[in-house]
């Protein structure tokens, strides 16, 4: 079953009434590597927008970066000896180290995800 268009007049225009599809909300990756595109490869960004594959790459861009992010922090936790102890006996040394795990997690996502 199709649905019915329907129009609306501007002056001496009849205008389809069209409405975007539903778009999945974007995490902090996929705005930033979107901004990106739009700023430095805006022939890219343009022609992914056009085509209607922007909204599927930026979401799989943000998916991909969200793992990694993941996995690197918990990496370099483990490295660095980030423990549930450590919290447990001193909080601010592990907020403190845990906030410089996720800077330097996210400087790479950065560099390699969303600024290549």
């Amino acid at each position: 079953m199709s649905a019915q268009l329907t129009y609306h007049r501007e002056g001496d225009y009849m205008i389809p009434n069209l409405t975007a599809p539903e778009v999945e909300s974007l995490g902090i990756w996929g705005r930033r590597r979107k901004e990106y595109l739009k700023k430095h490869r805006n022939g890219i960004y343009t022609g992914m927008l056009l085509s209607g594959k922007l909204n599927v790459y930026l979401a799989e861009i943000d998916r991909q970066a969200e793992e990694m992010f993941e996995c690197l922090t918990c990496q370099m936790a483990t490295e660095q000896g980030v423990t549930e102890r450590l919290k447990a006996e001193n909080q601010m040394a592990w907020v403190g180290a845990m906030n410089n795990i996720r800077n330097a997690a996210a400087e790479v996502i950065l560099d390699e995800m969303i600024y290549s």
